[in-house]
């Protein structure tokens, strides 16, 4: 850096000046400091917002849902099991095709009088939910598994014994949170086996596809092949949602740097107020110097690097505190801070940085311009 500073006088020159009034360019730096952590912090945070959400909906995002068309009279108001496997054959061995029953029944959860909360039977629960407390068997034909919201609020644990339609059942297992089939949270789940329910076929088929993309593909074939020759079924996938999701962060991002830029901007008034002060006090000196040959191109050049300087230094140690108040978001609301190392963050710390070092240049210009422009006899009799 020394060896740097000897090749371009102009720099030399510029950080002597800024050492000469230390505490004044102290604190035109810290407001490029200040500026610089506000924009990647508030930057971060978005996106932190964003990987908490998307990581929520990542399932969700991933699914299809396929219902009988209830607008078509002439459409069962079930799926089959043979229709089942064609939306399997369809979605090809990659997904996974969960098929749901659901009826709105009357639960007694604490022996007192039953209320009436939709209850479901999934295929293979084993494959689709975890167990917080209890175990839910691979062959599920008796019993019942119920979330832990619902378990918390009611003090079931397994073992304990609830009332569905009028029927004692034993609870087998008590769902852990964060799986879900569907728009159904498992926090509120209700499952038993298939044989619980009466009628035959299935409410709705839920497929699991590998990523977003896949699932838009998957449901573009179900909807051309399943409803080749009437629109029997209705069939969603969540890939709009997830965009829409996507575009709503991107515009608050957007929104939250408009907000970091506000105290970047009054930190290049307070650099152009530094630089014009200094201008203005060594107004004798840029006399001389432009008297022993100086051309305005060096004035120019020192006065910008005067300003730039401050900008680098600044920008450098917002960068640092940026870091800092990343690991500090990510440890609280997701809590893990090394997530602030994702390379999204790094990009806004970086685009503090050139808003920090541009705004000090743009404020030292017309300071600059000033100081080149003087005439040397006028500035030497001041």
């Amino acid at each position: 850096m020394e060896r740097l500073f000897r090749r371009v006088p102009a720099l030399l020159m510029a950080r002597r000046n800024i050492a000469r009034t230390k505490v004044r360019s102290v604190l035109a730096a810290l407001g490029i400091v200040i500026g610089v952590i506000a924009i990647a912090s508030l930057g971060m945070f978005g996106l932190t917002l964003r990987y908490q959400l998307t990581e929520n909906l990542g399932d969700i995002a991933n699914e299809v849902t396929v219902e009988p068309n209830r607008e078509d009279v002439r459409t069962p108001r079930a799926i089959s099991r043979r229709e089942v496997r064609d939306i399997r054959r369809i979605a090809g061995s990659s997904a996974s095709v969960v098929p749901i029953q659901q009826q709105n029944l009357p639960v007694s959860l604490d022996r007192g009088p039953p209320s009436n909360r939709f209850v479901q039977s999934v295929e293979s629960p084993a494959a689709v939910y975890d167990a917080a407390e209890g175990s839910i068997p691979e062959n599920f034909r008796s019993g019942v598994l119920v979330g832990q919201g619902i378990a918390a609020e009611n003090d079931i644990d397994p073992g304990s014994t609830i009332a569905i339609n009028g029927t004692s059942t034993p609870v087998r297992a008590v769902l852990a949170p964060g799986d879900s089939v569907g728009f159904l949270p498992s926090e509120n789940a209700i499952v038993v086996p298939s044989s619980s329910f009466d009628r035959r076929g299935y409410y709705r088929v839920i497929v699991q596809a590998e990523d977003g993309g896949a699932a838009n593909e998957t449901a573009m074939a179900l909807r051309e092949r399943l409803n080749e020759r009437r629109d029997r079924f209705t069939v969603d996938d969540n890939s709009d949602l997830a965009d829409q999701i996507g575009q709503t962060f991107r515009a608050l991002n957007l929104f939250l740097l408009g907000i970091g830029s506000i105290s970047l901007l009054v930190a290049g008034v307070s650099i152009l107020n530094v630089m014009l002060m200094s201008t203005v006090e060594r107004r004798q000196e840029i006399g001389v110097l432009r008297a022993v040959g100086f051309q305005k191109r060096d004035v120019l050049k020192i006065m910008l690097s005067e300003a730039v300087l401050l900008g680098i230094v600044g920008g450098i140690a917002g960068a640092a505190f940026s870091i800092v108040a990343g690991m500090v978001i990510n440890h609280f609301i997701l809590g893990d801070a090394t997530l602030a190392f994702r390379p999204g963050n790094f990009l806004y710390i970086g685009l503090a940085f050139a808003f920090g070092v541009g705004t000090s240049l743009l404020s030292g210009l017309y300071p600059a311009w000033k100081a080149a422009n003087e005439r040397p006899v006028e500035a030497l009799r001041s």
